[in-house]
């Protein structure tokens, strides 16, 4: 079984947000990535709203035919907003004002309280959780903790140095959570050309990849993006 692709469209809102138009359309792109094969469509709220807003947030709820997955903080104002709209998977990730993208996974054995009662919140209205981590076992098992069904392990490593070792650490992270019952997603800075090691782990059964697509489908199309990432994937 193949794994999954889950296309992240925040960076063609980014794109919008430069100018402040209307256009390019976040909820076009994740259109455009379902009719190409995408599984999954994922975006960030951030608190700063520097890309994805509100608005394309619930339209996307509306008309998003595969899998919405609703990235954010584990903050007071994000849970109500998702208790609103009702992805169908929300990913709890680290945020911070000064970044320029999510720089590593979430300290799940130092906020566990904190993290339990915003799942708790979620799973009650029906909504998966994933959490965004690194690929640490201490990690792994904190999120075991916490009873997730999913987590997503933070790829920025291995991308920045895709060698042997930077392979294995994900490798066994991905067994450790498997064994303890927890699917096991991957993402940040892949491209068709990194992700191909990673299909050495069967564990991993989803990629949710956004900035290389984007970056792509600006010079041969984002249908034609999409599926070179599925062939990548061997799709």
């Amino acid at each position: 079984m193949r794994p999954a692709l889950g296309v992240n469209v925040d960076h063609i809102a980014t794109l919008r947000q430069a100018r402040g138009t209307t256009y390019p359309d976040p909820v076009e792109a994740a259109f455009a990535a379902e009719a190409a094969g995408a599984d999954q469509i994922t975006v960030h709220l951030r608190e700063d709203r520097r890309h994805i807003q509100d608005r394309d947030v619930r339209v996307l709820r509306e008309t998003v035919q595969t899998v919405l997955n609703l990235e954010m903080a584990a903050s007071p104002e994000m849970l109500a907003f998702a208790l609103e709209t009702r992805p169908d998977t929300v990913t709890l990730v680290p945020e911070r004002r000064e970044e320029r993208t999510t720089e590593g996974g979430l300290d799940c054995t130092g906020n566990a309280d904190a993290l339990r009662r915003v799942i708790d919140a979620l799973r009650g209205a029906g909504i998966a959780v994933s959490l965004f981590i690194d690929p640490d076992l201490r990690q792994i098992s904190a999120a075991q903790g916490l009873a997730v069904p999913i987590i997503e392990l933070h790829t920025g490593d291995y991308a920045e140095a895709p060698t042997a070792a930077a392979v294995d650490t994900l490798r066994r992270a991905a067994v450790a959570a498997s064994d303890a019952g927890i699917a096991v997603a991957a993402g940040h800075g892949l491209t068709v050309r990194n992700v191909r090691p990673l299909l050495e782990i069967p564990e991993i059964r989803e990629y949710n990849i956004g900035h290389s697509i984007v970056a792509r489908a600006a010079l041969i199309g984002f249908d034609a993006a999409v599926r070179e990432m599925l062939a990548a994937l061997g799709r």
